[in-house]
Protein backbone atom coordinates (compact mmCIF):
# COMPACT_ATOMS: atom_id res chain seq x y z
CA UNK A 1 0.00 0.00 0.00
CA UNK A 2 0.80 3.60 -0.83
CA UNK A 3 0.03 6.85 0.23
CA UNK A 4 -1.28 7.10 -3.70
CA UNK A 5 -4.03 4.85 -2.41
CA UNK A 6 -5.55 6.90 0.02
CA UNK A 7 -8.78 8.37 -0.93
CA UNK A 8 -7.69 11.91 0.58
CA UNK A 9 -4.19 11.93 -1.33
CA UNK A 10 -6.01 11.37 -4.36
CA UNK A 11 -8.83 13.91 -4.08
CA UNK A 12 -5.72 16.25 -2.78
CA UNK A 13 -3.81 15.91 -5.56
CA UNK A 14 -6.80 16.04 -8.07
CA UNK A 15 -7.97 19.51 -6.41
CA UNK A 16 -4.27 20.73 -6.50
CA UNK A 17 -4.24 20.11 -10.62
CA UNK A 18 -7.71 22.15 -10.63
CA UNK A 19 -6.76 24.69 -8.40
CA UNK A 20 -3.08 25.12 -10.52
CA UNK A 21 -5.23 25.51 -13.69
CA UNK A 22 -7.64 27.86 -12.56
CA UNK A 23 -4.74 30.30 -10.87
CA UNK A 24 -3.25 30.77 -14.05
CA UNK A 25 -6.34 32.73 -15.07
CA UNK A 26 -5.74 35.78 -12.25
CA UNK A 27 -4.55 38.64 -13.68
CA UNK A 28 -1.18 38.97 -14.09
CA UNK A 29 0.00 40.59 -11.51
CA UNK A 30 -1.59 38.22 -8.97
CA UNK A 31 0.17 35.07 -10.62
CA UNK A 32 3.04 35.84 -7.96
CA UNK A 33 0.47 37.03 -5.12
CA UNK A 34 -2.56 35.51 -4.47
CA UNK A 35 -2.15 32.79 -7.56
CA UNK A 36 1.71 31.37 -5.93
CA UNK A 37 0.06 31.53 -2.07
CA UNK A 38 -3.48 29.46 -3.32
CA UNK A 39 -0.98 26.90 -5.66
CA UNK A 40 1.18 26.38 -2.46
CA UNK A 41 -1.19 25.49 -0.11
CA UNK A 42 -3.28 22.71 -2.67
CA UNK A 43 -0.47 21.39 -3.30
CA UNK A 44 0.31 21.28 0.55
CA UNK A 45 -2.43 19.23 1.54
CA UNK A 46 -1.36 16.26 -0.76
CA UNK A 47 2.61 16.86 -0.10
CA UNK A 48 1.70 16.60 3.90
CA UNK A 49 -0.81 13.67 3.44
CA UNK A 50 2.24 12.03 1.52
CA UNK A 51 4.85 12.79 4.55
CA UNK A 52 2.67 11.72 6.96
CA UNK A 53 1.87 8.60 5.44
CA UNK A 54 6.03 8.00 5.34
CA UNK A 55 5.85 8.76 8.63
CA UNK A 56 3.24 6.31 9.98
CA UNK A 57 5.40 3.73 11.79
CA UNK A 58 5.11 6.71 14.10
CA UNK A 59 1.37 7.36 14.97
CA UNK A 60 1.98 10.73 16.29
CA UNK A 61 4.31 12.40 13.41
CA UNK A 62 1.22 10.71 11.33
CA UNK A 63 -1.57 12.40 12.98
CA UNK A 64 0.61 15.35 12.95
CA UNK A 65 1.10 15.81 9.21
CA UNK A 66 -2.83 15.01 8.54
CA UNK A 67 -3.21 17.94 10.88
CA UNK A 68 -0.41 20.02 8.78
CA UNK A 69 -2.60 19.09 5.20
CA UNK A 70 -6.43 19.50 6.84
CA UNK A 71 -4.63 23.39 8.25
CA UNK A 72 -3.57 23.78 4.13
CA UNK A 73 -7.20 22.68 3.25
CA UNK A 74 -8.74 25.52 5.18
CA UNK A 75 -6.26 27.71 4.08
CA UNK A 76 -7.10 27.37 0.50
CA UNK A 77 -10.29 27.34 0.99
CA UNK A 78 -10.06 31.01 3.00
CA UNK A 79 -8.20 31.71 -0.54
CA UNK A 80 -10.66 30.81 -2.99
CA UNK A 81 -13.24 32.44 -1.17
CA UNK A 82 -11.05 35.65 -1.88
CA UNK A 83 -10.03 34.95 -5.47
CA UNK A 84 -13.75 34.22 -5.67
CA UNK A 85 -14.74 36.89 -4.59
CA UNK A 86 -12.37 40.04 -6.32
CA UNK A 87 -12.34 37.72 -9.58
CA UNK A 88 -15.02 35.61 -10.27
CA UNK A 89 -18.22 37.21 -8.61
CA UNK A 90 -20.85 36.40 -11.23
CA UNK A 91 -19.42 32.85 -11.70
CA UNK A 92 -18.26 32.09 -7.84
CA UNK A 93 -15.99 29.19 -7.11
CA UNK A 94 -18.69 27.38 -5.00
CA UNK A 95 -18.44 23.82 -6.36
CA UNK A 96 -14.51 24.12 -5.99
CA UNK A 97 -14.83 25.83 -2.74
CA UNK A 98 -17.44 22.69 -1.27
CA UNK A 99 -14.75 20.30 -2.46
CA UNK A 100 -12.54 21.41 -0.76
CA UNK A 101 -14.98 21.76 2.51
CA UNK A 102 -15.76 17.79 1.46
CA UNK A 103 -11.91 17.03 1.36
CA UNK A 104 -11.50 18.80 4.78
CA UNK A 105 -13.92 16.25 6.01
CA UNK A 106 -12.46 13.34 5.03
CA UNK A 107 -9.40 14.38 6.34
CA UNK A 108 -10.43 15.33 9.68
CA UNK A 109 -12.79 11.62 9.72
CA UNK A 110 -9.28 10.12 8.79
CA UNK A 111 -7.26 11.84 11.56
CA UNK A 112 -10.19 10.54 13.58
CA UNK A 113 -9.61 6.85 12.12
CA UNK A 114 -6.01 7.36 12.93
CA UNK A 115 -6.13 8.12 16.24
CA UNK A 116 -8.41 5.58 17.08
CA UNK A 117 -8.11 2.64 14.93
CA UNK A 118 -4.46 2.91 13.67
CA UNK A 119 -1.94 0.43 14.20
CA UNK A 120 1.55 1.20 13.70
CA UNK A 121 3.99 -1.70 12.16
CA UNK A 122 5.16 -2.47 15.72
CA UNK A 123 2.06 -2.46 17.70
CA UNK A 124 0.77 -5.24 14.89
CA UNK A 125 3.66 -7.53 16.18
CA UNK A 126 3.10 -7.27 19.40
Amino acid sequence: MSYKNLEIYTIAYDLALEVHKISLKLPKHELYEQGSQIRRSSKSIKDNIAEGYGRRRYKNEFIRFLIFAHASCDETISQLNMISDIYFPENRLTALIDEYDNLGGKINRFINYVETSWKTPTSQNS
